[in-house]
């Protein structure tokens, strides 16, 4: 090549690379302004129409708001919108998940149409359309100032100002600006919230898919022998709470509604028409397509295994200040941005008018506090777990069902689902006087009965009752928890609370301690039968003495203040021993977290230590694992042997790690990482060979009780494979499999040197963004919209509840504490708080993800509470003036 030619080219080169500079330049340019285009505004002034007076946000080092204002109205009209500077697109998302109009967000997808027809056969939004009837009218002032809030800040606004999401979604689908909030959106949400929380529908329908596993889909038996064996063995899967081991929340001899139950009359009911029919193919088809349904509602606040939580409340004679503290941290979905917004809202002058001087974890698109503390009393909440669900099985023939000897009409009604970018979809919802029909929304391939002499019976269909579908009075609860004084305006809020039924656990600051049980649960008649009619089990919908026959009174709810031994802990188990009322349910956590924390808290009382903030937070990250408690006897007997009965060393190095392990699930430790291979492969040896797909263990409290009995039973039917048809397998065995097996499993994912082998190297968390968290999302934005990958300690039903599902294989963090916070009663401001992620639901935030690495740690930040401590911590300083 000439030189003149050399030079050409490199000028060529040259301009080319000139070109790209500034290409990358213009799309850095675009990409940051587009990106922070919605960043808001928080410091300095801004005019909010509707405000009766000035507004003050102050934010701290976290961005989280603490708001001051001289009326409630004008309180939480700024908290709606500060929480939608913060995170619209959150509230817009849930609100169209929670009226069936998902579609309408995301386009023409599957799963978005799918949750749409599940959400419009629940009726979400009517029921909160009828709640907006009966509630009190000032909380009806609080959801109209809260939704005036959110709208003053949407006014004049374009979507790609409101959220980057938009920007994003506008490539695909037609992108609106967002319609004005109602104050009816916020009390849909109350129905997701109670949807996650609902109680023991997944183990209901469990039984009976697992009953047509055991009894044979071919079997035609209605021997009542049998029936009894298959029903036996399903309750081997769903063992009694052990309530001497793992004790319950409340002793029973200081609730005094808490008796024994009443003398019933038992009626001996015929069921040969409906159990054997249980393993049938045609209800068990019905039974699936109801599972499939309501799987495809998409989680909002968490469920399933690792869905809890941890709260407990120590008096002020175990504690160095001599006053209470509280410590609570909900265990549910983890995704981006978290599920909590941190608030403080306060009125500048307490009066009788303005009565608000509270601080916590609120939801975004719902007014005022639902965990947290104002200056008198503090409650942390953790999942109950009652039984507020049932699954009615219906005989339905045309547009009419069964009831007795008679066939009543269907209610029907239709709903239009409008799609983005696609065909609207009609769908015809029916229900019974029992709830909703859910068997027909997403119907799988049904298998048809085999037809019967004289009148047709119909076919089977699923109807779901739950308390949620009824209209009640939670939003009231909300504010009445913000402004209770005393453990008496607890309880009375409490009986307010009425779905989700949780555990209210409270402190005040004139030094009482307490726990009150909400919630609306239904009563049901006792009825003799093949199996319990205690809400276990799916029930007989044409046979009225399976009805429900009305709701558990409120002040006969079990609840205490200050009882003898000067702690309570609330985390998932039983409220009070079997056979006692009022009836909750039989589908609690086992209680293994529950009874550690007891523990850690008995042994420092034991040794004379005073219990401070800094050792509520070391309990809240326990990670002592009573699996390992549990199982390491046995599997520390087992000797690893080659096939000529000599040791297998190179097999035997993982089990030679258990020997001295402590039993902590600590990151760095290699016995937690083999031990939970060693978990995973045992259940999967043991029961997947016996249990359809969909309800493999995933590994929770209820497995550990259910192998922790069949360790007594070495030839218990479990332990056999049924696919060695010439081999019956003992307890033994599946042992000295599952320790080998998980040997040769981390030297595949991880290393071959049992030294390299960590915890947190399997055991990590990969928060997902609410809709931008899918394959059909470019890669980069995915990885701009997620945040980094964590690794965490703990693990499912330890303290430090970082929940892992065994059934899929992995143990990626499923669920885990969303926040962490520690009350102190004596001194509010020595309170310490941290969420997932962070206070804004912005990507381009710094206060996106701020929180996540300082959660994941087992740390915390100071939470301020006082008018001098807000102000010492002020960063930002945003005027909302009229």
């Amino acid at each position: 090549m000439s030189r003149r030619g050399g030079s050409r080219a490199r000028r060529a080169t040259i301009a080319i690379a000139a070109l790209l500079v500034v290409l990358l330049v213009g799309v850095s340019i675009f990409t940051f302004v587009t990106v922070r285009r919605p960043l808001p505004q928080t410091d300095g002034t801004l005019t909010v129409p509707g405000l009766d007076g000035e507004v003050s946000v102050l934010r701290d080092a976290q961005g989280v708001p603490q708001i001051y204002a001289d009326t409630p109205e004008d309180l939480f009209r700024a908290q709606g919108y500060v929480q939608a500077q913060d995170r619209f697109f959150e509230m817009d998302y849930r609100r169209h998940v929670t009226s069936g109009r998902l579609a309408e967000l995301v386009g023409d997808s599957k799963e978005a149409i799918d949750a749409d027809k599940v959400t419009r056969t629940f009726g979400w939004r009517l029921v909160a359309e009828e709640e907006w009837k009966i509630i009190a009218p000032e909380t009806k002032a609080y959801l109209q100032a809260y939704a005036d809030g959110v709208n003053a800040y949407l006014e004049d606004r374009d979507p790609s100002e409101i959220a980057l999401e938009y920007t994003v979604l506008g490539t695909s689908v037609s992108v609106a600006d967002p319609e004005p909030w109602d104050p009816i959106d916020s009390l849909a949400w109350l129905k997701a919230m109670a949807w996650d929380l609902r109680g023991n529908y997944d183990d209901e329908l469990e039984r009976a898919i697992a009953y047509g596993s055991f009894a044979g889909t071919a079997t035609g038996t209605e021997d009542p022998a049998r029936v009894a064996q298959d029903v036996a063995r399903v309750a081997t899967l769903f063992p009694a709470y052990v309530s001497d081991t793992n004790l319950p929340v409340l002793d029973p001899a200081e609730v005094p509604t808490a008796t024994a139950p009443a003398e019933v009359d038992v009626e001996d009911v015929e069921q040969t028409s409906y159990m054997p029919t249980l393993a049938g193919s045609e209800l068990q088809s019905a039974v699936g397509a109801a599972d499939r349904a309501l799987a495809a509602v998409p989680v909002l606040v968490g469920r399933g295994e690792g869905t809890g939580s941890n709260s407990w409340a120590v008096s002020g004679e175990h504690t160095e200040s001599g006053k209470p503290l509280l410590a609570n941290d909900p265990h549910l979905a983890l995704q981006a941005p978290g599920v909590w917004a941190q608030v403080g809202l306060h009125c500048n002058t307490l009066s009788s008018s303005c009565g608000f001087d509270v601080a916590g974890f609120s939801f975004a698109g719902f007014p005022g506090v639902i965990i947290g503390h104002n200056a008198d009393v503090a409650w942390g909440l953790t999942n109950m777990g009652a039984d507020v669900t049932d699954f009615f099985i219906e005989r339905v023939r045309d547009e009419t069902y069964l009831r007795g000897d008679d066939w009543v009409p269907l209610e029907t009604r239709t709903e239009t689902i409008k799609v983005n970018g696609g065909q609207d979809v009609e769908l015809e919802v029916s229900s019974t006087l029992h709830g909703p029909i859910v068997s027909t929304v997403l119907p799988l391939d049904r298998v048809a009965e085999a037809p019967t002499e004289g009148t047709p019976l119909g076919d089977y269909e699923v109807a779901l009752q739950w308390t949620a579908l009824e209209p009640g009075r939670t939003a009231d609860a909300v504010f009445a928890f913000d402004l209770a004084a005393s453990a008496d305006d607890m309880r009375e809020a409490a009986a307010l609370f009425e779905v989700p039924a949780q555990n209210v656990v409270f402190a005040t600051t004139d030094g009482h301690i307490g726990y009150q049980a909400p919630g609306k649960i239904p009563v049901r008649q006792v009825v003799e039968g093949p199996v319990p009619s205690d809400g276990t089990w799916p029930r007989p919908g044409w046979d009225e003495r399976f009805d429900w026959t009305g709701y558990v009174p409120a002040k006969q709810m079990p609840g205490v203040v200050d009882p003898e031994e000067g702690f309570i802990v609330a985390a998932n188990q039983a409220v009070l021993p079997a056979g006692t009322t009022p009836f909750l349910t039989t589908d609690w956590d086992y209680g293994y977290r529950s009874q550690r924390i007891r523990t850690l808290l008995q042994s420092e009382i034991d040794s004379g230590r005073k219990i401070d903030v800094e050792m509520m937070n070391t309990i809240q990250n326990d990670d002592w694992s009573p699996f390992a408690d549990a199982l390491l006897p046995s599997l520390l007997d087992q000797d690893i042997e080659n096939s000529k009965g000599v040791r297998n060393d190179f097999a035997a190095e993982g089990q030679d790690l258990l020997t001295d392990w402590d039993r902590s699930m600590d990151m760095d430790s290699a016995a937690a990482a083999y031990f939970a291979a060693v978990w995973r492969n045992l259940l999967e040896i043991t029961f997947w060979d016996d249990l359809p797909e969909d309800i493999r263990p995933a590994g929770g409290s209820r497995w550990l009780a259910v192998v922790q009995n069949m360790l007594l039973d070495e030839t218990n039917a479990f332990w056999d494979d049924r696919q060695t048809v010439s081999v019956v397998e003992t307890r033994d065995e599946v042992l000295n499999q599952a320790l080998v097996s998980a040997r040769l499993d981390l030297t595949t994912e991880l290393s071959k040197k049992t030294t390299d082998w960590e915890w947190g190297k399997l055991h990590t968390l990969s928060l997902g963004h609410l809709v931008l968290d899918n394959d059909a999302v470019p890669g980069f934005v995915r990885s701009y919209m997620n945040p980094r990958t964590v690794s965490m300690p703990g693990g499912s039903s330890i303290v430090n509840a970082t929940s892992w599902d065994a059934a899929s294989g992995n143990f990626e963090v499923t669920s885990g504490p969303s926040m962490r916070m520690v009350v102190d009663l004596d001194d509010l401001d020595s309170s310490t708080w941290v969420t997932v992620t962070g206070a804004s639901g912005h990507p381009a935030s710094k206060h996106y993800e701020d929180q996540l690495g300082t959660w994941a740690a087992g740390e915390t930040y100071a939470w301020p509470f006082s008018v001098s401590a807000v102000a010492a911590q002020t960063k930002d300083e945003l005027r909302l003036v009229p």
